[in-house]
């Protein structure tokens, strides 16, 4: 389960949405895998509303390759650029 993208803009993403993405491009530089409840800690969300939301990032033309990567206590994701 993974998407590549190039484009920078993501046009048909909720604000939710949005502010995840931000997030992922603000911190993937940093770090490569990032869990759901540590995006929810962060941004205010719920770690589910995260990992819903996130399905519209890995199909999505957003300039990061997304990958679900593990379910050990939550959800990771393995983000690269």
């Amino acid at each position: 389960m993974s998407a590549t993208a190039s484009a920078t803009t993501a046009p048909n993403l909720s604000e939710k949405q949005r502010q995840i993405l931000q997030y992922l491009r603000a911190n993937a530089d940093d770090r490569t895998y990032f869990k759901s409840r540590l995006i929810a800690e962060d941004l205010g969300l719920s770690a589910k509303e995260v990992g819903a939301n996130m399905r519209a990032i890995l199909d999505g033309d957003v300039g990061l390759t997304v990958e679900k990567w593990g379910y050990s206590s939550g959800t990771t994701w393995k983000v690269t650029q």
